[in-house]
């Protein structure tokens, strides 16, 4: 699959450089994967705009939707999350959650517990 093919929504979007949602989309932009960074604070991230996650914005063509919210900030989010119809969403360490892990899996959308971070630096992207 090529990377232009990757499209991203990074949920929990920060322009916080000691966060690893603001290293992911760093590391989305070196490799020139599409993303569209997702948060609740306004702000620009390597050239792309936060969107506000209130909003609920639309967008399309999401192949992966990956994870900085934790568990107890997500649920409000599920329909959301789902409405974006990605092919799969990565649980990145600490937002790990079983229930939308579950309704993931039923949306026949793959469902991994990773570190997104690991999987640009190795490759398995």
């Amino acid at each position: 699959m090529n990377k232009q093919d990757k499209k991203t929504v990074i949920l929990g979007a920060s322009t916080n450089p000691m966060r690893y949602a603001y290293r992911a989309a760093e590391m989305f932009s070196e490799r020139e994967i599409p993303f569209v960074p997702v948060g609740i604070k306004k702000g620009e991230v390597f050239g792309e705009e936060i969107l506000d996650l209130r909003e609920r914005p639309s967008i399309s063509g999401v192949h992966t939707v990956t994870l900085y919210l934790g568990p107890q900030n997500q649920k409000e989010w599920y329909d959301y999350i789902l409405s974006l119809q990605p092919q799969r969403i990565i649980f990145n360490p600490g937002t790990e959650n079983q229930e939308l892990f579950d309704l993931a899996k039923a949306n026949n959308i793959d469902a991994c517990r990773a570190c997104n971070l690991v999987m640009l630096s190795t490759g398995q992207f």
